[in-house]
């Protein structure tokens, strides 16, 4: 377990890991960065070219814990499910079988037919909030709809909800922050109590298959009609798991960025978006860009390369910064600028790129839009409280997002 002194360094690193990013990207060749254990990738290109090279940049390791599991945690989780691959870590044939049910599931056309129901639980949100004249946005919104959401696409009743979005945010306290034994089993607990809980939607669609997500990995990833045999059950909750962590995740932490950049600066880009909204879409893309909620992955070298002039051996640990090719002064004028004006800017890699580019891009940026469009018709007055304390940044790589947004309106 790393030492008090080293996770707060790491902490404030995680909190704002842009001045180390752009060290990078001016530094000849790859930085090591002991606080990844792994060489930064850093400018646009690379990150590119790493990320179209499976066969050399494996994504077995891509989502290490960033903590050890203490025996109390290890105790608890062989009671639950997994892990198996997914498709955030695996390559090739093995991928591209795990993402087909995605693609397909994640189609316009699904997406499209969702959008209505997503609309309905964000003008609810609102309707719970509207009144009060003041809310944390991040509790009371960002956390909420995209669960709803992607719950509703995956076939979950809508009253187990809340307890899956509770499990998917304890599995990543309980692999990413440093909790005492005791906090590790408690959180072990819940993710079990997760799995458990998918495991029972796969043996029930198996049985009586619906026009859902779940229905449609499990004919895809078990044909046939036979009984689920263990390990196809193992499969299937591992990844569906992924699939609702993945799906609110990250959205819920783009909406809460999105706003706060929008309502930072004295709020000048949400008056611009006010008196503009068809500036709504470039909006959205530009606060992927300018601060990703997956800032970054891990990749493993299969052999001997070289990358930015660097020689890496083979079993090389590397960090595939997304969120500081966004800012690569080669790519972007005014990178570091939050500029909803930007032109040309949806060739980011805030989804990714390559094979494992995000499949539900489609369906996060819908959902920003729609809260952009709700916000800006319901409440156009919105700023920041500033009687409260100024937002900070969770200590986070994949789901950066504030811890809390105050607002008013």
């Amino acid at each position: 377990m790393a030492s008090h002194d080293d996770q707060a360094r790491r902490d404030e690193l995680y909190r704002d890991p842009y001045p180390l990013y752009a060290r990078a990207r001016r530094a000849e060749g790859l930085l090591y960065v002991p606080e990844f254990d792994a060489w930064l990738v850093a400018r646009d290109r690379n990150v590119r070219e790493v990320l179209l090279r499976a066969e050399d940049f494996s994504s077995a390791n891509a989502l290490l814990p960033d903590v050890p599991l203490s025996e109390a945690a290890l105790g608890v989780l062989p009671r639950g499910f997994g892990p198996r691959p997914t498709v955030v870590s695996s390559d090739g044939g093995a991928h591209r079988r795990l993402r087909a049910p995605l693609n397909r599931g994640l189609s316009g056309a699904r997406v499209a037919a969702l959008l209505p129901y997503a609309r309905a639980c964000a003008e609810e949100l609102a309707d719970g909030i509207a009144a009060d004249g003041s809310a944390d946005l991040v509790e009371a919104y960002a956390r909420r709809l995209p669960g709803m959401v992607v719950g509703r696409l995956i076939g979950l009743d809508p009253a187990d909800v809340p307890a899956a979005v509770h499990g998917g945010y304890r599995a990543e306290e309980l692999l990413f922050r440093p909790l005492p034994p005791e906090g590790q089993a408690a959180a072990a607990e819940d993710v079990v109590a997760l799995q458990h809980l998918l495991d029972r939607y796969v043996r029930d669609r198996r049985a009586r298959p619906r026009e859902d997500m779940c229905s449609a990995m499990v004919a895809a990833l078990a044909p046939g009609d036979a009984e689920l045999t263990l390990e196809q059950r193992h499969e299937l909750v591992t990844n569906l798991q992924n699939l609702l962590i993945a799906g609110f995740l990250t959205t819920s932490a783009l909406i809460g960025t999105t706003l706060l950049h929008l309502l930072g600066d004295e709020g000048r880009q949400w008056r611009m978006l006010r008196d503009d909204p068809s500036l709504v879409p470039a909006a959205v893309e530009e606060a992927a860009r300018h601060d990703t909620a997956i800032q970054a992955f891990r990749r493993t070298t299969t052999r001997p390369v070289t990358l930015a002039g660097t020689e890496l051996p083979a079993g090389a640990t590397v960090m595939v910064a997304y969120a500081s090719a966004n800012r690569d002064e080669e790519r972007y004028e005014r990178a570091a600028e939050f500029d909803i004006t930007r032109p040309g800017n949806r060739q980011h890699l805030a989804f990714g790129y390559g094979p494992h580019g995000c499949p539900g891009s489609r369906l996060a940026r819908e959902q920003l839009r729609l809260t952009l469009d709700l916000f800006l018709r319901r409440m156009p007055e919105l700023r920041l409280d500033e009687g409260r304390p100024r937002p900070r940044m969770r200590p986070t790589l994949i789901h950066r997002s504030p811890q809390a947004l105050y607002v008013t309106w």
